[in-house]
Parts: C-alpha cells; sequence; structure tokens
C-alpha cells in the first residue's frame, strides 16, 4: 500500500469529531495485511471477531506460526508459475519438492506430519496408502521402507538407521506416492456437525477426482458464528496457500454455508468436514 493512500486514510480520521483508535487499528490492519501477516496467525480476523484460544503445542497453535512468504506467486513444482495466480490470500513458507507430489491431500498429510516432527513424536506420524499399507514414520528411522510388490506395498528393512531431516523428506515423498484424497477419507474421521470445526480439520471429498483443504485458523463472534481460513495445494503440485474467499473481501470464511462450501477451485459438499483421529 502507498505512503500517499495511509495519509489519505489518516486526513480523513482527522476530519471526524470522534475517532475511534480501535477502528483505525483494525482498518489499517486489514489494508496493510500483505505488510504485517508474517505468520498465519497474523491475519487479521473479521470485525467484531477473535480468534478462539489454541492450546500452545496444538496443531492449531503450530499451524498460526507456520511463516508466510513475502511473494504471494503460488510456483509449480518445477520452478514455473501457476496459471491461476487470483486463489490465493497468501503463501505458506513450506517447501513443494521438486517432484509433482505434493499436491492437495499430500499439502494435508504434510503440514499434520511437520507438526508431529517438530514436536518429535515420530510414533505418531503414519499414513494409509490407497491398498490399505500403513506407512509409518517410526518404522523408516529403523531402516525400513515401503516397496511395491505386485501391486502391493510391503515392508522391507533395506538400510540403517535413518533419523536425519533428509531421511523425513524422503518419507514424505514415499506417502505422497502412495496415499491420496481416498485413502485420507478412509484414514480420518467423518464430523457431522459444522458447528463443531476446529483449526486442523480438514474438508475433503475422496476419490479422482478429489480435493482436499486443511482449517488453518478460527474465529469467533459473540453470536457463536465461527469464521475460518482454508490452505490447499493443487494439481500439479504447487505452493500450499491460504484461499481467497471468493464470496467476501476477506479470506474468511463463515461456518454458516448451506448445501456447500465454494472456493476458487473447488466446492465442496455441506458434509465434507473430518478430523484426524
Amino acid at each position: 500500500m502507498s505512503c500517499t493512500t495511509i495519509k489519505q486514510v489518516s486526513k480523513a480520521m482527522k476530519n471526524r469529531p470522534i475517532v475511534s483508535a480501535l477502528f483505525l487499528f483494525s482498518m489499517l490492519s486489514f489494508l496493510l495485511a500483505p505488510v504485517f501477516a508474517q505468520q498465519s496467525g497474523n491475519i487479521p480476523v473479521p470485525a467484531n471477531f477473535k480468534r478462539i484460544k489454541a492450546e500452545p503445542g496444538s496443531f492449531a497453535d503450530w499451524l498460526r506460526h507456520i511463516h508466510l512468504k513475502k511473494d504471494k506467486t503460488v510456483y509449480l513444482y518445477n520452478g514455473a508459475k501457476k496459471q491461476n495466480q487470483q486463489a490465493q490470500y497468501a503463501v505458506l513458507d513450506i517447501s513443494i519438492g521438486k517432484r509433482d507430489l505434493q499436491q492437495c491431500a499430500d499439502a494435508v498429510m504434510r503440514l499434520y506430519a511437520e507438526w508431529r516432527y517438530s514436536k518429535k513424536q515420530y510414533e505418531k506420524i503414519a499414513f494409509t496408502a490407497t491398498d490399505g499399507t500403513v506407512m509409518d514414520y517410526a518404522s523408516w528411522r529403523k531402516g525400513y521402507r515401503f516397496v511395491l510388490k505386485k501391486d502391493r506395498l510391503i515392508k522391507v528393512k533395506s538400510t540403517s538407521v535413518s533419523e536425519s531431516r533428509s531421511a523425513f523428506d524422503d518419507y514424505l515423498q514415499t506417502v505422497f506416492t502412495f496415499a491420496g484424497t481416498l485413502s485420507l477419507s478412509r484414514e480420518l474421521t467423518p464430523v457431522a456437525n459444522i458447528a463443531e470445526l476446529r483449526a486442523g480439520d480438514v474438508f475433503l471429498k475422496g476419490g479422482s477426482p478429489g480435493h482436499a483443504v486443511l482449517v488453518m485458523d478460527l474465529a469467533v463472534n459473540a453470536a457463536g458464528e465461527k469464521r475460518f481460513l482454508l490452505a490447499q495445494s493443487y494439481m500439479p503440485a504447487q505452493s500450499i496457500h491460504i484461499l481467497k474467499n471468493p464470496k467476501s473481501r476477506d479470506p474468511w470464511y463463515s461456518d454458516k454455508f448451506t448445501n456447500e462450501l465454494v472456493t476458487p477451485e473447488w466446492v465442496f459438499a455441506g458434509n465434507s468436514l473430518y478430523r484426524w483421529p
């Protein structure tokens, strides 16, 4: 935002007999969001809403501390710019990888795995492949690998102990190769009541085609209405980004949607909410 525009806002405020400092701060926060929103938890909430408390160390708390890139361009895994640059509000500072693997469900799994990894909860990092094989990171650290044999994954001890960060990245690439929206829809637990929405939940359509977006943050007003932020990757593999709301000037979605949740690149049915077990 230019300095001239800020001065115009300030001048307009001075011409009023009574100016609320809180109103001015709120207004400028929205205008300057791309400058000050260095983490997802800094994205301004809508007027009369406040963020729902997140317990320290929780998935919700971790999501709020993900850094955002100054460059809001969405790039593909090969370095090219995504053709549609109108869907994103902000871009997460999370690696895409160099292969066409980290797509929609993969981004959701990536964020969940990164949270567990940051807490050194390695035994809780496990995802189910489409064929039903559990790909657990604890086994990977011990030197086991998941190998495709006769259309089925088998676990084979093929290397020494692998506890490095690069080994974790290799594990995720294997997960992204053999898991997707269909396996994730079988692994997560459906949430029937949208009023129970939590940060870290997933709106999900399993299958092919399918899609998945993750609830990044939540805010609530005095009437109990919730607003939430959504993050996605898409096809081909691309930067994980916080979505704009095509029905609003800000990126927050209301839990009062009826039969469909409309996002920039996918429309979810009303019964598409899932949660990690």
